[in-house]
């Protein structure tokens, strides 16, 4: 697996690059050598975090953790990633019963393995209306989510506008 790490408001050494070499070389099991990890190092204020995202033939694995101690966050990244990569096993397992898999997960432990199906607890029809991206916003504010689905008047596409955790606002549109 490579990894790529870069880092925002902090130093990325040769320390930090080592110490997330050697946790993540955890989840090089999990893959051949062509998958990609993108490793984003940051610090806000009081607190250090990571990002990590892998890019496998298709499927996106992404964690993000922050804590007062940089090591700490990696260590919470990389179980969380183990946890994703133990479902998405199981999932790959059911699916294709036994015939290989389009993505290496022959090596992944079946430990600490989520096995509940995934179950719809509600369905809702709602009417969508064209409308522009503030006012999908301002509408998403006034009902108290934290997304909000509308067709955007400029492209005419079905988009999703979505609060982050940073308190700003991201934009889903679907490439046809």
């Amino acid at each position: 697996m490579k990894i790529l790490i870069t880092g925002k408001n902090i130093n990325v050494g040769d320390n930090l690059t080592k110490l997330v070499e050697t946790k993540f070389a955890k989840l090089d099991k999990y893959f051949s050598d062509d998958v990609e990890m993108t490793v984003k190092a940051f610090q806000n204020k009081t607190r250090e975090g990571i990002e990590a995202t892998i890019f496998a033939k298709g499927t996106i694995f992404r964690a993000e953790a922050v804590s007062d101690d940089i090591s700490v966050s990696i260590d919470k990244v990389q179980e969380k990633l183990s946890k994703q990569l133990s479902k998405y096993k199981t999932k790959l397992q059911k699916k294709y019963k036994g015939a290989p898999a389009p993505v290496a997960f022959d090596a992944i432990p079946d430990e600490n393995v989520d096995n509940e199906p995934l179950e719809e607890v509600k369905r809702k029809n709602f009417d969508i209306k064209p409308m522009s991206i503030e006012e999908a916003i301002l509408q998403m504010e006034l009902i108290g989510h934290a997304f909000f689905v509308f067709i955007n008047i400029e492209t005419e596409n079905v988009n999703v506008v979505y609060k982050r955790n940073d308190d700003k606002y991201g934009l889903l549109e679907p490439n046809y």
